[in-house]
Order: C-alpha cells, then structure tokens, then sequence
C-alpha cells in the first residue's frame, strides 16, 4: 500500500506559478514511479509528468512544453508549474505505480484525494 497527498494547489493569475507537493508514505513508495495526472471538467484525465524511482528520469506531457517541472525528495514530489494558462485549471492528482516513464493512468494503482489549480485570466 502507498498512501499519496496532495498539496498546494489554489488560485494564481495567468502567467503565474505554484508549486504542487505529493506526500509519500507505505511499503513501496520508494521503490515507485510518481506521476501527476489532471483532470478538467467535462474533459479527460491527462498526463501532466512523471519521476522514476531515483528521481533522475523524468517525462512531460506534450502540453507542458518546459513549463512544469516534476521533482523527487526523500518522501515528497514535487510538480514546479511556471508560465500557469487559464487551460491549466483543473484537479491535480498525483499517482503511484511500477511502469517508468508510463502515461496511461492504468498503470498507477495508487492515488492520492487531488489538489485544486484555478488559473484565472
């Protein structure tokens, strides 16, 4: 079992950033590929980023275009979202599984409760 939280998300103007945070904790999560996914409403879930378990290799959505940067400490990912567009707003999650570099959310068995992100105009 991995327990995931999310934190950080609210209300930034466009052009702005924030700073996501995803706290690890159970038996694997060391040993696990993070990713962060999105949802907006009315549309599908999208793959934001992901970090392997040594935190060296990392993989982007074709969105993201340099803007967000995902991280690893110890316990804790991080997603560094610059640049912030109003196409941006939706619920963050981030994610546990064991496929590096996957983006289908099929392959993360674990999730965390999601964090909020409202860019506004």
């Amino acid at each position: 079992q991995v327990q995931l939280v999310e934190s950080g998300g609210g209300l930034v103007q466009a052009g702005g950033s924030l700073k996501l945070s995803c706290a690890l904790s159970g038996r694997t999560f060391r040993s696990n590929v993070i990713a962060w996914f999105r949802r907006a409403p009315g549309k599908e879930r999208e793959f934001v980023a992901t970090v392997d378990r040594s935190g060296s290799n990392t993989y982007y959505g074709d969105f993201v275009k340099g803007r967000f940067t995902i991280s690893r400490d110890n316990a804790t990912v991080y997603l560094q979202m610059n640049s912030l567009k109003t196409e941006d707003t939706a619920a963050y999650y981030c994610s546990a599984g064991w496929t590096p570099s996957s983006t289908a959310w099929q392959d993360y068995i674990y999730w965390g409760q999601g964090t909020q992100v409202t860019v506004s105009s």
